[in-house]
């Protein structure tokens, strides 16, 4: 398996794989992603079996110490020297799931923050998947005000010492 950060090109693979792992309420679209890599390609970690996407894990730079439902929609405001790493979505195609490569994605994308001086992640999950990103550190905080897709989430950052 092949891990490396995005480029334009993976655009249409990005969002088929999204497409599979999300509802449509919830899934972000082919132009959301389009604009999204605009801003921050070198904040998609994507992994390959030999040359098809399997996992992704995406997320913008902010000073904002909470994510916002107006970040999934507004790629300009990411940042690049943001003290925080936003995770807006951690994707695996199906058959291919239970094998742990978002966890792989997930650690590489903890250590790029680490790397680059971030303060540290933050994500939002339903309740379901709390326990599952406590594997890494994320501590959960409770209900998110995000409200995307219609959904109740719960915030967890994962704070660097």
């Amino acid at each position: 398996m092949e891990i490396r950060t995005a480029t334009i090109s993976d655009l249409d693979a990005i969002a088929k794989v999204e497409a599979e792992c999300f509802p449509l309420a919830e899934a972000a679209t082919k132009e959301e992603f389009s604009t999204r890599l605009k801003y921050y390609a070198n904040h998609f970690w994507l992994m390959f079996d030999d040359k098809k996407l399997v996992s992704f894990v995406d997320g913008f730079c902010t000073n904002s110490k909470d994510l916002s439902d107006e970040m999934y929609a507004n790629a300009s405001l990411h940042n690049e020297q943001g003290k925080w790493q936003m995770i807006f979505g951690v994707n695996t195609i199906p058959t291919y799931r239970k094998q742990g490569l978002a966890g792989e994605l997930i650690k590489r994308a903890i250590f790029d923050a680490k790397a680059q001086g971030r303060l540290g992640l933050v994500l939002t999950c339903k309740e379901k998947l709390i326990h599952y990103y406590s594997k890494f550190g994320f501590v959960n905080e409770g209900l998110s005000k995000s409200t995307h897709g219609n959904v109740e989430w719960y915030q967890m950052r994962l704070t660097f010492k």
